[in-house]
């Protein structure tokens, strides 16, 4: 039974915040789970609740509704004494690795905070587990006496690492943790990570605004719009057959490299701004958008449903149960399956 219990099993989570010019629904009603190893992306443009749903993960968030239970317990309702003992499991790297991290500590005090918190070993057995951590993550063991203002951007997101795995966590949530550094930078960090997970057989909730970067990590990915989720499935799928039109938004947008490519593919991108979360449409949020709007749309907000036997759900009332078309239209992406297949697998 414990083999086949999620680590991570998340059910109808939400979560607003009152401001002066009304409420904000940042998560509505999300369910989903994480196994033990895996890693889940979530994607979505920015103000989508991302951060937002991270954060109620871990609990730097109450949230106003739903279950989030870890291992099987229900950590949703749990005071800052019950929640100690899982703190052990489940850790988070934040976007920015200077603003994450205290500048009048140095790398080694950072790493070692948590260690502490917890009274976990000597004083002396502390400092071996940084120096440890700092040789895992790519660090010189010598600069545990250095400040955050003495590193680089990628070598402070690896001391970001390296106090995410202090207390040896389960789950580590991701947060957007290579946006914030340059593109060969990012490559390193993503290695880590998956070398990292290997390793220790960590599960990671990696949440991004690049599809493109969460399609090279994540087994499954999660679709995000206006705090719901529109499209789940598995990432060979969701890439080569999207079939919510703002997934689809999302790959259309994705830079191609390949000039001969770029030529033939047709690429349609979204028109119109995101809606404020102050005054969301009525409906599918999405409907304000989407270029196949009908009546429905606009009145009654679609549930997440079953388009294929492969674990494949997508939130919208012209999904078709069979197939990856939507409404007998055949996706913009069905031209390049065979190539983007191809890339995918030589990842």
């Amino acid at each position: 039974m414990e083999a086949q219990r999620p680590l991570l099993s998340v059910a109808g989570l939400s979560k607003a915040f009152f401001v002066p010019q009304g409420v904000i629904h940042a998560v509505r009603d999300v369910s989903f789970n994480i196994s033990a190893g895996e890693t889940v992306g979530l994607v979505g443009e920015s103000g989508c609740g991302k951060s937002t749903l991270g954060r109620l993960i871990i609990r730097l968030y109450q949230p106003d509704q739903g279950s989030i239970c870890l291992k099987g317990v229900d950590i949703s309702r749990l005071g800052r004494d019950e929640l100690r003992p899982f703190r052990h499991a489940m850790q988070m790297i934040f976007q920015d690795p200077y603003a994450s991290l205290n500048p009048r500590k140095t790398a080694g005090q950072t790493i070692e905070s948590p260690l502490i918190v917890h009274g976990i070993g000597t004083p002396a057995e502390r400092k071996d587990r940084v120096k440890w951590l700092m040789s895992r993550v790519g660090l010189q063991p010598e600069m545990t006496n250095r400040y955050p203002h003495e590193f680089s951007g990628g070598q402070r997101q690896r001391i970001g690492i390296a106090r995410a795995l202090a207390l040896s966590p389960k789950l580590i949530v991701c947060d957007e943790p290579v946006s914030a550094l340059d593109v060969s930078v990012q490559a390193q960090v993503i290695n880590l990570l998956a070398e990292i997970q290997a390793e220790l057989n960590l599960a990671y909730l990696f949440v991004s605004h690049d599809l493109s970067v969460v399609a090279h990590v994540a087994s499954r990915v999660i679709v995000m719009y206006l705090g719901s989720f529109v499209e789940m499935a598995n990432t060979v799928d969701l890439w080569l057959r999207p079939v919510h039109p703002y997934t689809q938004a999302l790959i259309n947008s994705v830079p191609i490299a390949d000039l001969d490519r770029k030529k033939l593919q047709t690429r349609a991108f979204l028109k119109g701004d995101i809606p404020s979360l102050l005054n969301p449409p009525p409906g599918c949020n999405f409907h304000t958008r989407c270029p196949y709007t009908i009546d429905r749309c606009r009145t009654e907000k679609p549930g997440l449903r079953l388009v294929n036997p492969s674990d494949h759900w997508v939130a919208c009332h012209l999904a078709d149960g069979t197939n990856s078309n939507l409404n007998g239209r055949k996706s913009p992406e069905e031209t390049r399956v065979e190539e983007s297949d191809s890339q995918i697998h030589s990842r």
